[in-house]
């Protein structure tokens, strides 16, 4: 194996680091929050600005845990807003509680941002919780910052109104993330469904008239083959004929449809499992590692199910180049004494949007053509994960 390509490849943070890294950052949000805003004499104006910057420090964690993550967030802007509306309360006696009330609302506009993005990207259920949490608590701070009966309920109502427009935009943005889902789904539906008519009306155009010409002088010839022979030998000819015509048919239809080249060049062999070695090879030299791992006895597979394992294999290492973000992933084919397992997992970020395409669809389909199982998404921590289970005859065991 080449040892240039992984030479000059960048040194990346694993993912349990950057997991670490992530929670530690979180948890200190809240505590530097208070800091810099308790050694600030006067916060407000362009010094209100430093102290909002920390809240990138939550950014990496809220993506993997938003409830936790909004919970620090919540936790830091309630402190921080009580400590400086009891600060500058003793700056400007005469003005209830000062410039706090800067300070309330940025953070109220920062707990609102991740409400919003919570409700983009989580269930509704998790979104809901996050939006009352982030009220209940926006509600609690306004009685610090806020004076008079109505100054209170003016306050509550514009927080009341910001958030909810975060959450409907977070919720919009979901809704029409699903929504075009939804249509690449359709599509690739559509699409399969559109081929196997295509081919359906080929082999019906194909078979279904000389089929019924062979039945019918086959009839022919039982019911005369002692009688008058010389009809059952025609009967025969006109079967011969035809069988004749309708293979040359199905063998010009079959390489019209595996034709890759528009000259007909002649084609390559199926590829099998003993080429994922090779597969593997070429996708290193690209800088990223494929750790594949055989488990069981390796032995010979029916023709089918060795292409649709080589294909399910190649689209899934396929997917983590380009779109889970990381520089390696792990392949295990298990051979088992019913059944092949194919198993691709990696640690990156996941194909997103990209994983509901025609990849995956095709994968499914590969799967289902030979009766067996097919998963493919997200693993709980982290990363993605494509698993098939392909049914192995008795006879090739």
């Amino acid at each position: 194996m080449s040892d240039s390509p992984r030479a000059t490849r960048p040194w990346r943070i694993p993912p349990a680091a950057a997991r670490a890294l992530a929670w530690c950052g979180a948890i200190a949000y809240p505590i530097l929050l208070y800091v810099a805003v308790l050694n600030e004499h006067e916060p407000t104006g362009v010094r209100l600005f430093p102290p909002t910057v920390l809240a990138v420090l939550t950014l990496p964690l809220l993506r993997r845990r938003p409830l936790p993550t909004l919970t620090l967030i919540l936790a830091g802007s309630f402190a921080t807003t009580l400590m400086a509306a009891s600060k500058l309360a003793a700056v400007y006696p005469f003005g209830g509680s000062g410039p706090a009330w800067q300070i309330g609302y940025l953070q109220a506009l920062v707990t609102d941002l991740a409400v919003g993005w919570i409700a983009a990207t989580q269930r509704r259920r998790t979104a809901l919780v996050a939006a009352v949490s982030a009220l209940a608590v926006q509600i609690a701070a306004v009685g610090y910052y806020r004076t008079g009966s109505d100054d209170f309920v003016s306050g509550v109502v514009l927080l009341a109104l910001l958030l909810a427009l975060a959450w409907m935009t977070g919720y919009l943005v979901q809704e029409r993330r699903a929504h075009a889902e939804t249509v690449r789904a359709q599509a690739a539906v559509q699409a399969v469904t559109a081929e196997r008519l295509r081919i359906a009306r080929e082999l019906h155009d194909t078979v279904a008239h000389s089929m019924g010409v062979i039945a019918i002088q086959a009839g022919t010839g039982r019911r005369v083959i002692d009688a008058q022979p010389g009809e059952a030998r025609n009967a025969l000819a006109v079967i011969e004929s035809t069988s004749r015509d309708t293979l040359a048919g199905l063998r010009r239809m079959l390489g019209t449809l595996r034709q890759a080249e528009p000259d007909g060049a002649p084609q390559a062999p199926a590829p099998v499992l003993a080429d994922v070695d090779r597969l593997v090879a070429t996708i290193e030299d690209g800088g990223v590692r494929v750790a594949v791992e055989w488990l069981g006895v390796r032995r010979p597979l029916p023709a089918d199910v060795e292409l649709s394992a080589y294909r399910i294999v190649q689209e899934g290492i396929t997917n983590v180049v380009r779109h889970a973000g990381t520089d390696e992933c792990q392949v295990i084919i298990d051979y088992q004494e019913d059944q092949l397992s194919i198993e691709i997992t990696d640690e990156g970020l996941g194909p997103g949007a990209a994983g509901t395409g025609y990849g995956i669809t095709g994968m499914r389909e590969r799967a289902t053509l030979l009766h067996g199982q097919f998963t493919a998404g997200p693993r709980p921590e982290g990363g993605f994960r494509v698993a098939a289970r392909l049914p192995v005859t008795a006879g090739t065991r």
